[in-house]
């Protein structure tokens, strides 16, 4: 027998060998392994799916905010639309709330508040209206607010976008004055 077809032999049985492991390893993650148990972030984990590439995907909701004035709703959404992380969206956030937060009935900055839980990467593309990379869901088609966010990011003008400068009254709203 060649050298050659030794080698090759020993390759396809290697290969063989590898399938089985990865089916085993990949078996006993699925049953045993990866399966969140206890909590993340201090709440319990119930909400989890596997993604197409078996990548474990934990969905946690907000948090329950009973008893928030409209005016601390504005300043958290403030905070929240300039502190994302992603800079692309803090831009258009930012300038969105700038505009349009001081405006919004409390309806609006419900809708906001739901909108600003989505992924930060989606909001962007949604807000840009590139919907072939993030195709936009049903529950966001007939959505004010977002129509009025995709106005604002359309910048017609074409000017470079920066963060506004925060304002004093916008820092204190609804605070008591000393």
């Amino acid at each position: 027998m060649s050298t050659l077809r030794m080698a090759s032999m020993a390759l396809k049985g290697q290969t063989r060998m590898f399938s089985v492991l990865k089916y085993r390893s990949t078996k006993l993650a699925s049953e045993h392994l990866i399966k969140p148990q206890g909590t993340i972030q201090g709440r319990h984990v119930e909400n989890y799916h596997y993604d197409e590439d078996n990548n474990l995907v934990v969905n946690i909701k907000p948090l329950p905010r009973k008893n928030e004035s409209v005016e601390t709703k504005r300043r958290r959404l403030l905070y929240q639309s300039r502190k994302r992380g992603i800079l692309e969206t803090d831009l258009l956030l930012s300038r969105f709330a700038d505009r349009y937060l001081i405006k919004m009935t409390e309806a609006e900055l419900n809708e906001y508040d739901k909108l600003l839980d989505e992924m930060d990467w989606d909001i962007y593309y949604w807000a840009t209206k590139n919907y072939k990379i993030t195709p936009l869901p049903d529950r966001w088609k007939h959505s004010k607010v977002l129509r009025m966010l995709q106005e604002s990011s359309n910048n017609g003008d074409k000017v470079i976008l920066r963060m506004p400068e925060l304002k004093k009254e916008e820092m204190t709203i609804g605070l008591a004055k000393d």
